[in-house]
């Protein structure tokens, strides 16, 4: 099986070592990903719903690279900095994207993130079930 990485063009990868995405075969797994945009500039300060929504958006795009859908995720990874303030928010966002698709999940609650404005990492993986 061929391994195909894929990148979202922030500027901790290349630092870091890491991929946005790996596809091997059928699966692709999305490394933990924050509300940045293009350039790394974290948006929605303040606002764990907001950032969640963009998360999501990010992984979507990353699947898409990687030849994978939302509909093809088996299992999130959600990491909050204040979950007793902002699991409720996280989780909405999470549950507008994944109410009918329904992945294994895990929501915990860290110390910090990379970033101090970031609120919420999430991380994705799927299973393509009609793989090239």
């Amino acid at each position: 099986m061929k391994r195909m990485n894929y990148a979202s063009g922030t500027p901790w990868e290349p630092v870091v070592g890491y991929s946005r995405a790996v596809r091997t075969g059928n699966q692709v797994w999305v490394s933990g990903t924050t509300a940045t945009v293009e350039g790394g500039a974290v948006i929605g300060a303040g606002d764990a719903y907001a950032q969640t929504v963009q998360t999501l958006k990010n992984i979507e795009s990353a699947l898409l690279k990687a030849g994978a859908t939302m509909k093809d995720v088996v299992r999130t990874r959600m990491y909050v900095v204040n979950i007793a303030a902002d699991w409720e928010k996280v989780g909405k966002a999470h549950g507008e994207v994944f109410g009918d698709i329904r992945p294994a999940t895990s929501m915990v609650e860290v110390r910090a993130l990379i970033d101090p404005a970031m609120l919420v990492e999430i991380e994705a993986e799927a299973f393509i079930t009609s793989a090239d």
